[in-house]
């Protein structure tokens, strides 16, 4: 199989997301990992589309008949974790996958995956600008405000264990940087 994989992280708020919905829509070579979790839907998120919404005891599961690349408990009690069976429907689709992980995620997929991995680190100039975009969601209670800024510290910690970093301030400048960042990696 000829599949590479595109990895993007990020603390919460620093717009991986929307990269990454750029990225898919712009090149038809690319197809998106659906991570699974344990964590309930949010308004509009649909199973097998946004994620595979399991229980706990699926999950679990799961992780025993080791169909789980990667996974880690992102929360007290949330798991998240990618299934191998995204990965082989990608690549025998003859596409290459698109991660959109949390950091700690990243780095483990970056450590199994190696030279056929881009992982790169999307963050934003300052927590400020993070607190700002995380607020505008209007989806966050101010503790779980809190719980996302104190995890955003944690995960800058992480950044030196990507390949490349993308600094989102400007979101047209920062959605060419990351074509070409793509671009080049999948032509070498």
């Amino acid at each position: 199989m000829k599949g590479k994989a595109l990895i993007f992280c990020a603390p919460s708020g620093s717009g991986k997301s929307t990269i990454v919905r750029h990225l898919l829509a712009s090149r038809p070579d690319l197809q998106f990992s659906i991570s699974a979790t344990t964590r309930a839907p949010r308004a509009g998120e649909k199973h097998g589309k946004d994620y595979y919404f399991l229980s706990k005891d699926e999950f679990e599961k799961k992780l025993a008949e080791e169909k789980l690349l990667e996974w880690e408990e992102v929360y007290p009690g949330i798991y998240y974790g990618t299934l191998l069976s995204e990965i082989d429907r990608i690549w025998k689709s003859g596409a290459h996958v698109v991660f959109d992980v949390d950091v700690v995620g990243g780095v483990n997929l970056k450590q199994k995956l190696g030279e056929r991995a881009l992982a790169v680190f999307v963050k934003v100039a300052h927590i400020a600008q993070l607190e700002a975009r995380l607020r505008s969601r209007g989806t966050e209670s101010e503790e779980s405000l809190a719980q996302r800024l104190g995890k955003a510290g944690e995960e800058m910690k992480y950044e030196s264990s990507f390949d490349v970093t993308l600094v989102n301030d400007a979101l047209e400048q920062t959605l060419k940087e990351a074509e070409q960042l793509v671009t080049d990696f999948l032509t070498r």
